[in-house]
Formats: C-alpha cells, structure tokens, sequence
C-alpha cells in the first residue's frame, strides 16, 4: 500500500470518515483540510437511487451557479454568419465550423464547453466520438444546442454547470474554489441539489438521494447528512 504524505495524512485527520456532516460543517472542513499551493476545486459527488441503465432512470441537466467556478470557461461554439458573430461578441473563445472540426479530429481540446447551432448538427456529429467521451457534445437537453448562441456562450461564462448520472448512479460536479466564502460555496451546491431534485425521473423508486459527499481536487472527501441539505432548500 502506498504511504500516505504528511500533508494529506495530516488532512485525514481533521475528518471522521463514518460521520455524516452537515453542509456548513462539511464545506468548513473541505476548506480546513485543504494543502495544495494551488486554489483546489470543490467538487460536489451525488449518489442517486436510480438505474441509468434505463432510459427512464437517468438524470441529466444544466444548472448557472449565483457564484460562478472561479475560473475563466473557454467557450467553443460551431455556428456561421450571423450567428458567428452573435457568438463572437457575447465573448466566446472560438467560432468557426468545418475549420474546427478538423482540428479536433487532429486532437485539439483546447475548451471547456461547446455550442452549436441546431442547423451545425451535421458537421458536428462527424466528431461526435471525440467530444462525447469527453463531455463536450453539445445536446439541446443542457441548451448548447440553441439558436440563442449569446445566451449559452454568457451562461457559460458565467459559470454554467452541465451533470449527468454515470452508470453507478453517482454525479459529479465542480461547485466553487476553496478560496471561495463558505456562503458562496453553499449556495452554488444548493442551486446544483435544486437542480437534481427537479430532475428526479419519475420511474426512479425508493430513496432518490442516498448519499452527497464534497471534496476539494487533493483532499478527503467528507460526507453531508442528506436531510440536512434537503432541508436548507
């Protein structure tokens, strides 16, 4: 078994792994049991009482955060004439068409996020097992494929956040920085629990939401008591 550094021995030790924490305990201790000398992400797991096996069953959604990432969304969108340049001034990274198609099929992957126009589609599904294992396929289902390309491209800017159900039911989604205030931190989870409640299938039996855990990217998880966060909505 490989031994564990000081730091993040020193982190675990600040957590009690078989407790469940409520959110304002939870988010406190991400932030106490943070090392990295870089600004860690906060990430928020889900663990869903559902089987995405099942067309029914799964869980997908968009939500913009009140408080943002806390990092700068390199936006790509797939449109032409004047949707280019709706995309262009409402400040996206890149905007083209076959041209960028091309250069993702030579392996550049230099965004965050894609948009396309519905009428893009075509080109777009060329590379389609490029960007879907990857979470980059634009689906009208999250509104990246919209016409309303200046709308998506500041959504996105401004810290939208898309979720999916992976095949063990859990859900994984970036809420904040550890430099962020445990207040912002809060209400960005809540508005991404909202999210999923809202989306809750309605073939899924039983418990909806079994577990919620949070974690900065280098430090323990910690576990939140899910009726103290049901309650907070």
């Amino acid at each position: 078994m490989a031994k564990t550094g000081k730091k993040l021995g020193e982190a675990l030790a600040k957590v009690d792994r078989d407790k469940n924490y409520t959110l304002t305990e939870a988010i406190s201790l991400v932030k106490a049991a943070s090392y990295a000398k870089f600004d860690e992400t906060v990430d928020l797991v889900v663990r869903l009482g559902v089987d995405p096996r099942h067309a029914d069953q799964m869980v997908r959604g968009a939500v913009v955060l009140p408080n943002g990432l806390g990092k700068d969304v390199r936006v790509l969108v797939f449109a032409k004439g004047e949707k280019e340049k709706e995309a262009r001034d409402a400040g996206a990274d890149y905007v083209g068409a076959e041209d960028l198609v091309a250069k993702i099929q030579e392996g550049w992957f230099e965004f965050d996020t894609a948009i396309a126009t519905p009428d893009m589609m075509g080109v777009v599904g060329k590379i389609g097992k490029l960007l879907g294992p990857r979470g980059l396929m634009p689906n009208p289902k999250v509104g990246t494929v919209t016409f309303d390309v200046g709308r998506a491209v500041k959504e996105s800017k401004s810290g939208k956040v898309e979720f999916r159900v992976e095949k063990a039911g859990i859900i994984h989604a970036p809420v904040g920085k550890v430099s962020f205030t445990e207040e912002k931190l809060q209400e960005n989870i809540l508005a991404i629990y909202d999210a999923l409640i809202k989306a809750k299938p309605a073939a899924a039996k039983g418990t909806y939401v079994r577990k919620i855990s949070l974690s900065s990217t280098m430090g323990p998880g910690v576990r939140c008591d899910t009726s103290d966060v049901a309650a907070l909505i």
